[in-house]
């Protein structure tokens, strides 16, 4: 079965700010290659998005209906309705996390 992946508003301005840090900080080249490389990770979740991980902060708190992939250091957070799958965050692990977390998905 494959799987519609949907980026939900919150996670193209990651994708995007992700992009204008690496363009700002790096290079033109680098910032593109990063982008299409965790563009190309979320579409993977076309097949196979169960193999994701529940993220420990959420676990912590017994939601389980979010899932996990990594793209070091970042981290793709996403949910699975139906037959899709809706990407919420793409989130450098480095950043605290918890709050972010908070903030969108759980609108603390």
């Amino acid at each position: 079965m494959k799987y519609k992946v949907n980026f939900i508003s919150d996670a193209e301005d990651d994708l995007f700010e992700i992009y204008k840090y690496a363009y700002i900080n790096d290079s033109e080249n680098k910032a593109e290659k990063l982008y299409e490389s965790l563009l190309n990770k979320c579409l993977t979740l076309e097949k196979f998005p169960k193999r994701g991980r529940i993220p420990p902060e959420l676990k912590l708190l017994e939601i389980d209906d979010f899932l996990e992939i990594f793209y070091k250091p970042y981290r793709i957070i996403y949910q699975i309705i139906k037959d899709e799958v809706f990407i919420h965050c793409i989130i450098d692990g480095r950043r605290e996390i918890q709050k972010i977390l908070q903030e969108r998905l759980l609108r603390i």
